[in-house]
């Protein structure tokens, strides 16, 4: 499948547009069960290496073909700004149906903090009210990771 990476900038009306950033080839169709996602994320952006916090966002079709990834948020070593609005700002301009927000902890363990969960609980509530599901909202350390789907943390 192809994949692109887009950055948003605002056109000369001042309108957020979609800019590719770049794109590649990978050898899923579609990224289907949290496994793959994190899978595709660690051998295209390297999470599980990271010194710093990035979060992500894939936007997917209803089929889970990917639409789109966008990197939300670069942190520092225990934290990263992300609100509702960065992420469905995105989703929206790639018609997404689904999306899946993955992010690394450098320390290594996955085990989420309360501020994952409040965070994850608010996009959850934004997705739902303009329609576009949270699939799952995946943590990845160095050696694993915790998708709040698999853990019914959703």
């Amino acid at each position: 499948m192809r994949v692109n990476c887009y950055l948003t900038e605002m056109n000369n009306d001042k309108i957020p547009t979609l800019v590719k950033e770049k794109g590649f080839n990978y050898s899923y169709e579609a990224l289907v069960t949290p496994n793959e996602i994190t899978k595709f994320m660690n051998e295209v952006f390297h999470l599980n290496k990271r010194t710093e916090e990035y979060v992500y966002m894939i936007s997917f079709d209803t089929k889970m073909k990917i639409n789109g990834v966008f990197q939300i948020s670069h942190g520092v070593v225990h934290a990263s700004l992300c609100s509702p609005r960065e992420v469905y700002i995105r989703a929206l301009l790639t018609g997404a149906a689904n999306i899946a927000l993955i992010h690394n902890h450098p320390s290594g363990d996955p085990t989420p903090s309360k501020t994952d969960l409040h965070l994850c609980e608010r996009m959850k509530k934004a997705g739902e009210i303009i329609g576009v599901s949270l699939c799952d909202f995946i943590i990845i350390g160095d050696r694993t990771f915790v998708s709040f789907l698999e853990k019914g943390l959703m």
